[in-house]
């Protein structure tokens, strides 16, 4: 990737993030004289440039999932502990996150592990300013996935949790159910094997459980559980805090036309496109909203 355009989108990622901190800040509680939620900000950019200098030293992507995992626990952890008190909202938003972030994290790590390399990575890593752009693009992805969340935990004011709270909590239960389904499903259908120990599905492609119902389902149940904590969020935002609704967009956006779906479906496209039956699958089969059928 051109020096320029890696260099520019970092920029755009740095100002992008300080916007939203900016917008979201105005209703949060502070700490150390700044608010909370500015704080959240700093920390979601901060942990990944110091996570970049043994990546670059070391040219690995090996903790770059984790990181980001990990920053999700930071800054709803230190969110939590920073405030003078915690609602039941706040709590289950904490709780949520956590929970979401922890499980995310330690399947993309063992996945990383189990198959060696992430080959995403095996250009970038050894280009300094296309590699920081990228772990720039997580912090930012860090911080505008939860800055619904977020603002909310640190926000100065609070709300009964009500019927909208028990409606996103709902939505929430859903899509992280899906998402853990789906990928636990693909799991064990890349590793199954025969009784001779040979893996029989090498080289096929999945299209049972969850998969039949979309081609990319685990995609659906993250963007359903991120509308949920909006909804659950969205009774304590005020003024500039309804910036951080850009939270489920955002993700949305992320997944279906930038680094997820489209990358995924040109590989399978690249793999596949001839089969006959990866083609009719398509056909039948939704890109990302699950749609059931007899």
């Amino acid at each position: 990737m051109a020096r320029k355009v890696t260099i520019f989108s970092t920029v755009v990622a740095v100002i992008v993030g300080a916007l939203v901190a900016l917008a979201g800040a105005s209703n949060s509680e502070s700490f150390g004289g700044m608010p909370i939620f500015a704080w959240c900000a700093i920390i979601s950019f901060g942990i990944q440039w110091l996570a970049f200098i043994p990546a670059w030293k070391n040219h690995s992507e090996h903790f770059f999932d984790l990181t980001g995992s990990l920053t999700y626990l930071t800054v709803t952890i230190f969110a939590a502990l920073t405030i003078p008190s915690l609602d039941l909202r706040a709590t289950l938003l904490t709780f949520m996150v956590g929970l979401w972030a922890v499980r995310l994290g330690t399947f993309l790590y063992t996945r990383v592990k189990s198959v060696g390399a992430d080959t995403r990575f095996d250009v970038m890593k050894y280009d300094f300013f296309w590699f920081l752009m990228t772990w720039t693009l997580q912090g930012l992805w860090v911080f505008l996935t939860s800055a619904a969340a977020l603002a909310t935990i640190t926000a100065a004011g609070q709300e009964k949790f009500g019927v909208l709270g028990i409606v996103g909590l709902s939505i929430w239960i859903i899509g992280f159910v899906v998402e853990i389904a789906a990928d636990e499903q693909k799991r064990r259908f890349r590793n199954e094997v025969n009784d001779q120990g040979h893996q029989v599905n090498r080289g096929t492609f999945i299209r049972s459980g969850l998969w039949k119902y979309s081609r990319h389902p685990n995609y659906f149940g993250e963007i359903t559980l991120w509308i949920g904590i909006a909804i659950i969020a969205l009774p304590v935002l005020s003024g500039w805090t309804f910036v951080t609704l850009v939270s489920p967009v955002f993700v949305y956006l992320l997944l279906s036309k930038i680094s997820g779906i489209p990358m995924l479906e040109a590989s399978a496209n690249k793999r596949w496109g001839d089969n006959p039956e990866y083609q009719r699958y398509k056909k039948e089969t939704p890109v990302l909203f699950l749609k059931f059928r007899r």
